[in-house]
């Protein structure tokens, strides 16, 4: 798929969360793929729900954290001992215990920075892209599930229409393209 071809999703307006979740859940035991769930605040185990994984971003912390000590502490021990030695005290040129602060500091700026922009590329968010939005009204007070009709292709578009309504949406399921 090229970026100007467009996907066509079927649309469900939920006015509750309390219906929203067993829909969910429903939904998906059919074998329905859900593309997302927009709403306008966080849902405790909504992402259990829809059969997410956990996130990585925690293990490309620890990686950038680990490069920011390791580069902390060769940046330190090369400068002091080897570039610009300096006698500060009668101490040796190389003291550990003294990189302490300039390691901490370096290994949070890299954790943070290198977090910041896993982030982006992994989401594919960056200057010049458009948001996709569903619904407008899933920024205040509706909830938006989006089923990609593409990947439910085993599913008619009537089929899914139908079970959106069984499970309880507020308005008649909506077909856009994104």
């Amino acid at each position: 798929m090229t970026s100007k071809e467009k996907n066509t999703y079927l649309v469900g307006i939920f006015d509750d969360e309390d219906v929203l979740i067993p829909a969910v859940k429903k939904i998906r035991a059919k074998g329905v793929n859900i593309h997302e769930v927009y709403t306008p605040y966080p849902v405790h185990d909504l992402d259990v729900y829809l059969g997410y994984r956990r996130s990585r971003l925690s293990k490309a912390a620890f990686l950038f954290g680990a490069t920011g000590t390791f580069l902390a502490i060769l940046m330190q021990t090369y400068m002091l001992g080897f570039a610009w030695p300096m006698v500060i005290g009668g101490k040796d040129y190389v003291t550990y215990p003294d990189f302490v602060p300039v390691t901490f500091e370096l290994t949070v700026l890299l954790a943070a920075l290198g977090m910041v922009a896993t982030f982006l590329i992994s989401n594919n968010l960056g200057p010049g892209k458009q948001a996709t939005m569903f619904d407008p009204r899933s920024t205040d007070d509706k909830f938006v599930m989006a089923i990609d009709l593409g990947a439910n292709s085993k599913f008619t578009k009537e089929e899914l229409e139908s079970i959106l309504t069984e499970y309880g949406v507020s308005e008649k399921p909506k077909e856009k393209e994104v």
